[in-house]
């Protein structure tokens, strides 16, 4: 696609995030607190997408996330792309795996787990990644990752 035929504006410096999953959309930027920043962010949302049939895209100007942020995106929407950006030019692009530990982004679903009674971050390690299971360090329940409530 040629950059004058693009359906959100170029962005001189900064991060695209794209092939997000449609209905994923607004939780990226509620897990990234795009919200808050001050600089140009722009969202698209169901776009049409060969990848995965209908996208969400989010541009973000003079942002660079860090490793632990890139983490955090995998919880709700493994496989996106973050395309880096200098000078209206992608520089890099990393997919966004899914780590082996998460560590305080997940509730644990078990209500007697001591990370709801104590205040104390939860950690969960990924036991299926093809599948999306994880499980807590403390009370070994296991849990689906698209079925999770962020902390």
């Amino acid at each position: 696609m040629n950059k004058k035929e693009r359906l959100v504006a170029a962005i001189e410096n900064g991060t695209v995030i794209d092939h997000i999953p449609a209905e994923k959309t607004y939780q990226v930027v509620a897990l990234l607190g795009l919200d808050k920043l001050t600089t140009p962010v722009t969202i698209g949302n169901y776009f049409e997408s060969r990848l995965v049939g209908r996208k969400g895209i989010i541009k973000v100007s003079d942002k660079f996330f860090s490793n632990e942020e890139i983490s955090r995106l995998s919880v709700v929407a493994p496989k996106v792309v973050l395309n880096i950006i200098k000078d209206y030019e992608v520089v890099e692009k990393k997919t966004v795996e899914t780590p082996d530990e998460i560590r305080g982004i997940v509730k644990c679903n078990n209500p007697s787990c001591i990370t709801n009674n104590e205040p104390m971050e939860t950690v969960f390690n990924v036991v299926d990644k093809e599948h999306g299971i994880i499980k807590c360090r403390y009370c070994d329940k296991e849990q689906e990752i698209n079925k999770v409530t962020l902390c």
